[in-house]
């Protein structure tokens, strides 16, 4: 037998084996973490060979942990017995700017690709999200894997490009960590910025707003001293830790950069932001905070071995930084974006 699923804006109405469920999942049990993760490492050994899979405690914090201005939905999609065959996470955006957004991860065992799971759970989370009445639904995919065609044979729209890229830490070139910037002082700290950094810090990461996004309707945040401190709190909260090195000049925060190590992560850190405020760019302060961000993660964590980060393709300056500390090209992947009926 079968049920027929009403057609959703952008996906094709088709019928789908009754065997298939799929299940909100309202409590992350130790049982549903698990059967999370599965699915993941196993979606991700097909789709990106060469790349770490999460572990289970890394999987478990971000289904449990609170997100940033935003709140989460999950779904399972089980067969008959209780097998869990394919996963879904819908990100809703609370924060005025981006609340009109939501962010999807779904994956699907490879095993049972081409049966109609993907569909399933990509028909209930856009349902969710026009309930939520939100227009855009943005999700990435691996360049040249099957998320692409997914993506395309589903009405979504290729909106931005990432290269991402690995620096080997021991290899990096440093140099510029010793170079004298006159009238600028480097500072660093650990977890949550220090109270008396807080109003420039949060000044500084409003820049970010300027950052590449394509075509994607991405919107706009707006950093407070409060907002800095909860971003803490949730890395700290799924067990990451946050690395923050800065430029200070002219009585304000000239430019900064984030590394992030997960929790149980032996190896590879992660880049996350890096901005300079605009009065104070052209003075190299962005290749000066990442090198001496290189520096302290030989000295305080010298098990880590490379850095991750990704760039959009026309983001030409942040590009030249990283090549010219000597990341190279890892993988590219490509974020969609699916344009959802407003009232």
């Amino acid at each position: 037998m079968t049920q027929v699923m009403t057609g959703v804006q952008g996906i094709p109405t088709k019928e789908f084996p009754r065997m298939t469920r799929i299940v909100p999942m309202y409590r992350v049990s130790a049982e549903n973490a698990t059967a999370w993760h599965a699915v993941v490492v196993a979606s991700l050994a097909s789709d990106l060979s060469d790349e770490p899979r999460p572990t289970s405690k890394q999987v478990h914090a971000q289904l449990t942990a609170g997100g940033l201005d935003s709140r989460r939905l999950f779904w399972l999609a089980t067969e008959t017995g209780g097998a869990v065959v394919g996963v879904a996470g819908l990100r809703l955006f609370t924060s005025p700017g981006q609340d009109h957004l939501a962010e999807l991860e779904l994956h699907v065992d490879p095993d049972r690709r081409r049966s109609g799971v993907g569909s399933q759970l990509l028909a209930t989370a856009v349902l969710a999200a026009e309930v939520e009445q939100r227009r855009s639904l943005i999700t990435a995919a691996a360049s040249g894997g099957p998320g692409e065609a997914f993506c395309t044979a589903r009405g979504f729209r290729r909106v931005l490009t990432l290269d991402h890229l690995l620096l080997d830490v021991a290899q990096a070139d440093d140099t510029e960590a010793d170079i004298e910037h006159p009238g600028y002082e480097l500072v660093g700290w650990t977890g949550t910025v220090p109270n008396e950094l807080a109003e420039a810090f949060a000044a500084a990461k409003n820049a970010m707003n300027e950052m590449p996004t394509g075509d994607m309707d991405y919107g706009n945040q707006t950093w407070t001293a409060d907002r800095v401190r909860a971003m803490a709190k949730v890395l700290a909260d799924r067990g990451d830790l946050l690395l923050t090195t800065a430029a200070l000049g002219k009585g304000e925060m000239a430019g900064y950069t984030e590394i992030v190590i997960r929790a149980g992560e032996t190896r590879r850190a992660l880049q996350y932001d890096t901005a300079v405020v605009p009065a104070h760019r052209g003075r190299g302060l962005g290749l000066w905070v990442k090198a001496a961000m290189v520096c302290r993660l030989r000295a305080e964590h010298p098990g880590i071995v490379e850095i991750e980060t990704d760039n959009a393709q026309d983001n030409t300056h942040m590009l030249a930084v990283n090549r010219r500390l000597g990341f190279r090209f890892h993988c590219r992947t490509h974020e969609y974006q699916l344009d959802l009926p407003t009232t």
